[in-house]
């Protein structure tokens, strides 16, 4: 018989992380706002549930995979929330880019039920979910990663452990974002230069990807800014500016100055203030700099 596994969140990650689990011989419990997404995987390996609650309903392990902190604590917390049902010694791999205080409040709250809050946020587009290339990152109990990193394994292509503190990984989290956004900052500006000095903007990307820049992040990014390519949607800039408050937001409880993560911030602020919210981060950023540049 299939191990059951609790899964609740099917946008683009998730589906595909959901997807990935099914092929590795799971039974999935999935719970989806839009429940018709769960009309993409494979019928006979899920049971569609009506809430979170039912989707943790005995089982040892529930993942989420949700937008932000809110959404996540109702999730966990709520009426028909995940604290309900899972049962005792049960597990919640949280892998949503949430802030640190959300993960440690929700943690505390698990350990009073008797459960366990694991965090485990991810670094990779869809495509990577799709191919099982994730990054993860962990943090919390020994025995939680432990008993976790089988359902991991078949999501990701390394686990790397950030110490017992449940909001660990998400500090980790929120700095590669910031890191990303950064680039795509970097790589739309140095771009837009040279288009505007009448070079080939994508003979610039592919020369600097492979050479000095030769990492993925400025391999694949710069090839979607280098060619304008905003479609399709793997990351949507309000899910990037709600990372840059994170960020912003860890900055100033630790008295850190980030002056590029302000100009980041307000970048991906005035992309959602234009109705560029559903839009990819990468057209927020790129057509952001190039309307400065007047191109």
């Amino acid at each position: 018989m299939k191990q059951k596994i609790g899964f609740i969140g099917l946008g683009s990650m998730g589906l595909n992380m959901a997807k990935n689990l099914i092929a590795a011989g799971y039974h999935l419990q999935v719970y989806n706002r839009s429940i018709s997404k769960a009309d993409e995987l494979e019928q006979t390996a899920i049971s569609k549930c009506k809430t979170p609650a039912e989707a943790a309903n005995n089982v040892s392990f529930v993942i989420t995979m949700l937008s932000d902190d809110e959404v996540v604590k109702e999730t966990v917390t709520g009426r028909d929330g995940i604290l309900q049902t899972l049962q005792k010694g049960g597990v919640h791999i949280s892998m949503s880019t949430v802030s640190p205080d959300v993960a440690r409040q929700l943690a505390h709250l698990h350990q009073s039920a008797g459960s366990s809050y694991l965090a485990a946020p991810v670094f990779g587009r869809p495509e990577a979910a799709a191919a099982k290339k994730l990054w993860i990152c962990v943090s919390g109990s020994p025995q939680a990663k432990e008993t976790a990193r089988p359902i991991l394994e078949c999501l990701g292509q390394s686990i790397t452990d950030f110490g017992e503190d449940a909001g660990g990984a998400n500090v980790v989290k929120i700095a590669g974002n910031f890191m990303i956004m950064s680039s795509l900052e970097i790589m739309a500006e140095a771009y837009t230069l040279a288009e505007k000095h009448g070079l080939d903007r994508t003979k610039v990307a592919d020369f600097f990807g492979s050479t000095m820049f030769n990492a993925p992040i400025y391999q694949n990014y710069g090839k979607l800014i280098a060619n304008k390519q905003f479609e399709p949607v793997g990351f949507k800039a309000n899910l990037g500016y709600k990372d840059a408050r994170l960020a912003f937001t860890l900055a100033q409880q630790s008295k850190t100055p980030m002056p590029i993560g302000t100009a980041i911030h307000n970048r991906l602020l005035s992309a959602v203030a234009k109705g560029w919210g559903d839009r990819d981060w990468v057209e927020a950023v790129s057509r952001g700099v190039a309307e400065d540049a007047g191109i």
